[in-house]
């Protein structure tokens, strides 16, 4: 079983990569694999809903979306993880993630479905909250189910040392990390006892007012 672990930090082992190193490194010793994804810092560009990605599977625009978008197909589970920008996730992420949703749907290849997922939040004082739920949005979008912790998957510091010194914060990252454990273990005996996940279904686009 492997965890893609995707850092939507500009700073490749600044504070978000404290955070999701914490997890990664107790799912490690649930002898998981994990991976932790670096988007970078060239620009990624938003997504032009040309919905080329209905016909090639992946995005027309080639970059660090379809690199993220082939690991997926591979991965069994997925933290987010992210700093706060002006209440809410990077500028980084963001267009990153619509894009990889977006043309993870309209191929039809369900990449995610049924996949665990969590979000991981770094800042220096406030804004983790209204920054966990738009990525938790991603999650419950795409048929994911939402895995917490003890308190909000959330660490505090200006610096990667500062973080360290949170103690609650990894503590909750550790716990995260065990439960996402528990449960792609506990998904595995399921489907291996022969309880299957439920069909997919087709989907019915509506415009509320037909």
């Amino acid at each position: 079983m492997k965890v893609l672990l995707l850092n939507g930090s500009p700073h490749k082992n600044g504070c978000t990569y404290t955070a999701l190193n914490e997890v990664a490194q107790t799912l490690n010793n649930e002898d998981i694999e994990t991976e932790i994804f670096y988007i970078g810092t060239n620009p990624i560009a938003p997504c032009k809903d040309c919905r080329a990605c209905t016909k090639i599977g992946k995005c027309v625009i080639n970059d660090k979306v379809n690199e993220f978008l082939e690991k997926a197909e591979t991965s069994d589970g997925f933290i987010f993880g992210s700093p706060v920008h002006y209440a809410s996730a990077s500028g980084i992420i963001v267009p990153f993630l619509d894009r990889v949703f977006y043309a993870d749907a309209l191929s039809g290849k369900q990449r995610f479905r049924l996949k665990p997922g969590a979000a991981v939040i770094s800042a220096r004082r406030a804004g983790t909250t209204a920054t966990l739920d738009q990525l938790n949005k991603y999650f419950l979008v795409s048929e994911m189910p939402v895995i917490g912790s003890r308190y909000w998957n959330m660490v505090h510091g200006w610096t990667p040392d500062d973080v360290k010194k949170d103690l609650e914060g990894l503590q909750t990252m550790r716990i995260l990390g065990k439960n996402v454990a528990w449960f792609l273990k506990m998904k595995e005996v399921s489907e291996k006892s022969g309880l299957n996940p439920p069909p997919a279904e087709e989907y019915i686009y509506t415009n509320f007012i037909r």
